[in-house]
């Protein structure tokens, strides 16, 4: 049984490997929690071993962060960061990788005015926008990963003593991630085959449309003509594979903008802008959501789509198999990105460019036309459970199973 100190060795190293995978010569963008200080420090320390030429740090704190939202002035809160978006497009245009650990509270900005939220968060989206668009076209390297915080591990374990609580939540990380495993960088390396594997079967298939079913959900998610599934690594500019989610479980797509009709309910909560939307669901027609309702944090949910006429729309479709070890361990992680690979998805806002053919190097306008959304937002919800039944249609009109009761029908 590998230690403590062992295990997040790995992970610092599967994050500086297998995620952003990080090359001789190469600068890296480091955003990191407080709360993830040894483990930034271990990062660091492997990308300069595997040749990064410098690696800048950027430091996050939950709780600066929320005596910002309760006692900023209205004006600050809206004015727009140039300085820092700036500086992370000049990195990632120079080909630098970029790595975020963050840690999680959902309930982090509750009772903060929903509207001083959403205004503040539209404000951070539109100065990141090109830097984003990089990213969804996978023109640089970037990885995401998580480390524990106190508020995150007692939100998940709260039936668990106080003093063990991070620890747990340790515990669970490292094994959604491999961390524990004997050789990490070999169950990575596997896992990525399988995903491919998988995504290669839907490619050759290039169905016209996929047809969901299950408790609160019927809709049709027409998908655009040379669309592509994805899974696994990626692929940057420069030809370097890296992996933007550890943990990852899914294969992907884009829809086609005006080709989702009909009502899908979430299964899992959502950790948004430091709220919980729980219990909710959407309504589209001809690709546009004419509803939305929840049981918790609808006025949240209502300023997600609100954020452009682009957040109307859905930008990912997303299969997990129900059978997955972070649906397996029947943890419920308040973390989209956890959340996320435990149950088939779908994401309101922009589209991955790589998801139709030739369209990593499209303008927006090129992708428009192919009928890939845009949008300032992108935002994944979890729709899959044991009881999701998805259909692929073929341009013939036959009707094949994709997934069974939650799980892979091939």
């Amino acid at each position: 049984m590998l230690s403590f100190e062992q295990k997040l060795s790995n992970y610092a190293e599967l994050i500086v490997r297998i995620g952003a995978n990080v090359q001789q010569g190469q600068s890296v963008m480091l955003n990191a929690s407080v709360d993830a200080i040894e483990l930034t420090r271990l990062v660091v320390k492997k990308a300069y071993e595997a040749g990064a030429y410098q690696v800048k740090v950027s430091w996050h704190d939950d709780a600066v962060s929320r005596i910002k939202y309760d006692l900023a002035p209205e004006a600050s809160l809206l004015e727009e960061p140039k300085w820092s978006a700036g500086e992370k497009l000049e990195m990632a245009e120079q080909g630098a990788a970029s790595i975020t650990i963050s840690t999680a509270d959902p309930d982090l900005l509750r009772g903060v005015p929903i509207e001083r939220v959403n205004s503040t968060d539209r404000v951070l989206r539109k100065a990141n926008e090109k830097y984003r668009q990089y990213a969804q076209a996978f023109k640089f390297s970037w990885s995401l990963a998580t480390a524990p915080s106190a508020a995150w591990a007692a939100k998940v374990f709260p039936d668990v003593p106080e003093e063990e609580q991070i620890g747990k939540l340790w515990d669970a990380i490292f094994s959604m991630v491999r961390a524990d495993q004997p050789d990490p960088i070999a169950a990575w390396e596997a896992h990525i085959r399988v995903l491919k594997e998988k995504a290669a079967y839907l490619n050759d298939k290039s169905y016209k449309e996929l047809h969901y079913t299950g408790p609160g959900t019927d809709l049709t998610i027409a998908l655009p003509e040379g669309h592509v599934w994805l899974g696994g690594s990626k692929s940057n500019e420069q030809g370097t594979l890296f992996v933007p989610n550890l943990p990852t479980e899914e294969v992907y797509t884009a829809p086609l903008r005006t080709g989702v009709n009909g009502t899908v309910s979430s299964t899992k909560p959502l950790s948004y802008n430091g709220n919980v939307i729980d219990r909710f669901s959407f309504t589209f027609e001809n690709g546009r959501v004419v509803s939305v309702s929840a049981e918790q944090g609808e006025e949240a949910l209502k300023g997600l789509i609100e954020t452009d006429e682009g957040s109307h729309y859905l930008g990912e479709v997303a299969l997990v198999p129900h059978h997955s070890p972070i649906s397996d361990s029947n943890i419920l992680f308040y973390k989209t990105l956890f959340d996320e690979n435990a149950s088939c998805h779908l994401a309101v806002g922009s589209a991955y460019a790589s998801c139709v053919e030739g369209g990593a190097k499209m303008s927006q306008e090129e992708l428009a036309a192919k009928g890939l959304n845009r949008s300032m937002a992108h935002t994944d919800f979890m729709i899959g459970s044991g009881e999701l039944n998805i259909y692929g249609i073929t341009a013939d009109g036959q009707r094949e199973a994709v997934l069974l009761n939650g799980n892979w029908a091939f």
